[in-house]
């Protein structure tokens, strides 16, 4: 547990951007986040305080590790050192009005969807294939490691419903259905027709949007023969009109290439929008416009052209050092008129997981020409992806003092705004300058971004994440970011954890932030999670779901109302 002394910040409910001093915290336990013990495959009814609005009614689904540690067969253990290879478990909560509409009650299941995955590892005592960051035993022979590096636990000959540990993302109603496969115990009524979880390969998984039965996986060749990479986005793009999905496939070879495309919504057929050639690269997101897709490769390039997996069998070890030197690259996509590729701008490096959204806006120098604006979460260097191995974030861990406070500044977001100035209408040629229009102050930075879904593609104001105050080795808030007055507001809880939010507008609402925040809280004092609901404008709490257990920390989620309007962007 880590002390704590007394932190200037933003208090909830003080909007103005003034500081206030809180009474000093005596830290966080967060240890039991990180195992997330619970798994309740029938829907129970939670306990709710307060009122959570019937608008907010509908189905709420979590993704995240439900674990990291393995007895195997022999009776060693294997532990996964890096947050994001925990073992995937989804969180079901369904939010059902009263009959008589005055309150919302909860109800909550979960599901463990990679237990063929499990089983593979306890068989063989053996970590099974390709990880983001897990460490291997650096005296595995070469031969071995290239034998199993691009499985991703998965072989189109023996794989079963849950051989892949596919947990990252999730996405609702996804256009094509990949895996082909849908629940016989849905029927076209119901707003969930499918789900699927996703990650940064190219496989998916389907689930039972009901029970979280894993159903099937899939690669991306199921929606296109030419999608044969290896890596991929977890967020895929989704048309807030259409309803189209949109992401990349990176294939390595002797000239590295990303062929970005769109699935229709409408036809679930597959198109390649452009086929661009550069260095190889981790991108967890992209961005998108009402007319284009913004592919920005970052600095978190793959050594030797993406051959380093090969050695590393994981992501992040593959990742070259940092090196400023190097720009990142904005490659614009046309979308909607089969142009391809339109312009490249460079900017200085920086790397980034999660983008936030983008727009465009009338050029501030070339008349009838256009900029686009693209917000993103930024951070100086790579630190960040180093910070979440288990030894540096767990409450106890030996390493997290490096990471905390001013000393883990470098692993911390900062909220930043590019512009892509006089967008070219027609493909040009040659790299153009883009430029930083501001970035947060370090209190103001966030991850897991949202917005209100109804402004994806448009010019938004508010954003909500989480925050890393360096009050505990984890995350100990939520913000909402005012772009355009540059204030915050938190919601803080001595010992809480909160996990990504998400917006639900409220359909009758005539401003931005006229809604709720739904995120799953781990209250470390008791060792028992709950799902908070928070006043979007205000950030204070309006209602409460207590879980009796613990839902581990997890990564995102998705929402559908019962009128059918998903948030899963």
């Amino acid at each position: 547990m880590a002390p704590h002394g007394t932190v200037q910040t933003t208090g909830a409910g003080n909007g103005n951007g003034v500081a206030v001093k809180l009474e000093p915290f005596n830290g966080w336990m967060n240890d039991q986040g990180f195992d997330g013990s619970i798994e309740q495959h029938t829907p129970i009814e939670l306990s709710v305080t307060g009122n959570i609005p019937t608008y907010a009614a509908g189905t709420l689904y979590r993704t995240g590790p439900g674990g990291y540690k393995l007895k195997t067969n022999n009776g060693t253990e294997l532990a996964m050192s890096h947050w994001f290879d925990g073992f995937s478990k989804v969180h079901r909560f369904k939010l059902q009005p009263n009959d008589d509409s005055s309150n919302t009650r909860v109800f909550y299941n979960s599901r463990s969807i990679c237990d063929d995955h499990l089983e593979n590892m306890r068989k063989s005592n053996d970590f099974a294939g390709f990880s983001f960051g897990n460490k291997r035993d650096p005296c595995e022979s070469f031969f071995k490691k290239a034998q199993s590096s691009f499985k991703a636990a998965l072989d189109d000959r023996t794989s079963t419903r849950s051989s892949a540990n596919i947990g990252v993302t999730v996405s609702i109603n996804m256009p094509g259905n990949p895996t082909g496969l849908k629940s016989s115990t849905v029927d076209k009524s119901k707003a969930i027709q499918t789900l699927h979880t996703k990650t940064d390969s190219v496989i998916m998984e389907a689930l039972d949007p009901e029970t979280l039965e894993p159903l099937g996986i899939a690669k991306q060749t199921s929606l296109h023969p030419d999608l044969k990479g290896p890596l991929s986005a977890a967020h895929a793009k989704s048309d807030p009109v259409t309803g189209d999905i949109f992401n990349f496939n990176l294939n390595f070879g002797m000239q590295s290439e990303y062929k970005v495309f769109r699935v229709s919504a409408a036809t679930g057929k597959t198109d390649i929008l452009a086929t661009i050639p550069d260095v190889p690269a981790y991108l967890h997101s992209m961005f998108l416009t009402a007319d284009h897709v913004i592919l920005c490769v970052w600095n978190s390039h793959l050594a030797k052209g993406g051959a380093s997996i090969m050695w590393h069998r994981n992501v992040l070890d593959a990742i070259s050092p940092f090196d400023e030197s190097k720009p990142a690259r904005w490659h614009v996509i046309d979308r909607k008129n089969g142009k391809g590729l339109l312009a490249t701008y460079e900017t200085p490096a920086f790397y980034s997981f999660h983008t936030v959204n983008a727009w465009t806006e009338e050029s501030k120098t070339e008349p009838g020409k256009i900029d686009i604006i693209c917000d993103l979460a930024a951070y100086v260097n790579l630190d960040v992806a180093k910070k979440f191995y288990y030894e540096n974030i767990k409450s106890t861990a030996p390493g997290s003092d490096a990471y905390r406070g001013e000393r883990g500044d470098t692993s911390r977001p900062l909220y930043r705004r590019y512009r892509l100035p006089d967008v070219p209408s027609e493909p040009s040629k040659g790299a153009k300058l883009g430029t930083i229009e501001f970035t947060s102050q370090m209190a103001q930075g966030m991850e897991l971004p949202v917005l209100n879904g109804k402004y994806i593609t448009k010019p938004h104001r508010y954003t909500y994440g989480i925050v890393d105050r360096g009050l505990s080795t984890f995350m100990d808030g939520l913000v909402k970011f005012d772009s355009e007055t540059k204030s915050h507001i938190y919601w803080e809880e001595q010992g809480a954890t909160p996990g990504e939010p998400i917006f639900v507008a409220d359909p009758n609402g005539t401003s931005e932030d006229d809604g709720v925040i739904l995120s799953v809280v781990l209250d470390g004092n008791s060792g028992k999670s709950y799902l908070v609901c928070l006043d979007a404008k205000t950030m204070t709490e309006v209602g409460k779901a207590q879980v009796e257990g613990v839902v581990g920390f997890g990564f995102h989620g998705a929402h559908v109302t019962e009128r059918g309007e998903a948030n899963d962007f």
